[in-house]
C-alpha cells in the first residue's frame, strides 16, 4: 500500500473503514485477493517476496503496510516488508507484537505498519519513534510517517471528512473515488523525500499512472457496527 486511510469509530454504521490503493513496479508478480490456506487470511500475495500489502483474518482485524520513501535503494538482504503484515496477523496480541517489531525493524528497509480492529488500532515505523495506538478519528499514511501533510494524503482526507461527516450510508465506489484521483500535485508543494523531482512528481497524484510503475489495486475494508 502507497496510500491508506484509516477511520475507527467515525461513521456510525461502521466501527472500522480501511481503504487504500496498492502502488508497485508493473513486472512485480502479484497474486490478487484470495484466502491463503496456508494461513487463513484474505488478502493479495506478493508472488516475489512471499507477503502482502494488506489482509484480513476472519474475526475482523486487519494489517496493512507502506514503504517510506527514501533515496536509496532498498537493502537487497533486508526482509520482504510484506510478512510485517502476516506477522502481525498471526500474532495473539498486536500490541505485543508492535514492541518487538520496533526492537526489529532494522531488518527491514522502511515501512509503516497499522494494525489491529476497531477501537485498538497501533501504528509502527521503523522510521519515526515507538509504537503508538490510534486516537478515534481518521488517519491518513503514505509513503511518510502517519498523517504527513503530503499533498495526496490532504486531498484525499477532505473528501473522507466530508463523507464521514455526512453521516450517510457509505458505498464502496464513494470511499473509492478520491482515491482514483490521478491529479498531480502543484510542484510547489511536493515533499521533498530525496528521489529526482520528477520522480516525486509522478508519486503526488492519489492513483498513479505510468509505463512502469503505478497503483496496481485499490481495497475497501468495511466493519459494519452489527458485526461488531
Amino acid at each position: 500500500m502507497c496510500l491508506v486511510f484509516v477511520a475507527c469509530n467515525a461513521h456510525p454504521d461502521y466501527p472500522l473503514i480501511v481503504v487504500g490503493n496498492r502502488d508497485e513496479f508493473h513486472r512485480r508478480a502479484t497474486e490478487s485477493l484470495h484466502w491463503w490456506p496456508d494461513r487463513g487470511i484474505l488478502a493479495g500475495r506478493d508472488s516475489q517476496g512471499g507477503g502482502a500489502w494488506l489482509g484480513v483474518p476472519p474475526a475482523g482485524r486487519f494489517a496493512t503496510v507502506t514503504n517510506y520513501r527514501e533515496p536509496d535503494p532498498p537493502d537487497p538482504h533486508a526482509r520482504s516488508r510484506g510478512h510485517l503484515v502476516t506477522g502481525a496477523l498471526a500474532a495473539p496480541d498486536c500490541a505485543g507484537f508492535g514492541e518487538g517489531l520496533a526492537q526489529q525493524g532494522g531488518h527491514y528497509s522502511g515501512f509503516n505498519l497499522l494494525s489491529g480492529r476497531a477501537g485498538c488500532i497501533l501504528y509502527v515505523s521503523n522510521r519515526g519513534d515507538g509504537p503508538r495506538e490510534l486516537p478515534d478519528g481518521l488517519h491518513g499514511l503514505s509513503n511518510g510517517l502517519l498523517d504527513s501533510p503530503w499533498p495526496k494524503v490532504l486531498r484525499v482526507r477532505e473528501a473522507l471528512e466530508k463523507l464521514l461527516d455526512a453521516g450517510d450510508s457509505l458505498t464502496t465506489t464513494a470511499l473509492l473515488e478520491p482515491f482514483m484521483d490521478t491529479r498531480q500535485a502543484d510542484s510547489a508543494w511536493l515533499p521533498d523525500t530525496g528521489v529526482p523531482r520528477d520522480w516525486e512528481q509522478l508519486l503526488s497524484s492519489p492513483f498513479i499512472i505510468s509505463p512502469d510503475y503505478g497503483t496496481r489495486a485499490s481495497t475497501v475494508f468495511l466493519q459494519r457496527a452489527d458485526d461488531w
